[in-house]
């Protein structure tokens, strides 16, 4: 059974940082691209980053440059680190995997950026 379990979100100020972590298992990890998707109220959830199995990262424009995906595959683990939040940053934090076409959500993290 594929579980993905986020966790790392939080109070923050403007300009800090957090990092975020989702614990994957249940299908081969290190095969399989892994992705961070956000969804602030009243919104529609967003792709944010994605990381190939090779390890090739990539993110939306709005987050390039402050915010970097990576993975452990030893640890079964990928990893979001957002630096210079900002209070748009605001939302709970989807890890997320696709596979034979089915996607798979972890329950979420919030990040709340706010003075």
């Amino acid at each position: 059974q594929v579980q993905l379990v986020e966790s790392g979100g939080g109070l923050v100020q403007p300009g800090g940082a957090l990092r975020l972590s989702c614990a994957a298992s249940g299908f081969p990890f290190s095969r399989n691209t892994m992705n961070w998707y956000r969804q602030a109220p009243g919104k529609e959830r967003e792709l944010v980053a994605t990381i190939t199995s090779a390890g090739g990262p990539n993110s939306v424009d709005s987050v390039k440059g402050r915010f970097t995906i990576s993975r452990d595959n030893a640890k079964n683990t990928v990893y979001l680190q957002m630096n210079s939040l900002k209070p748009e940053d605001t939302a709970v934090y989807y890890c997320n995997v696709r596979l034979y076409n089915v996607r798979h959500w972890g329950q979420g993290t919030q990040v709340t950026v706010s003075s």
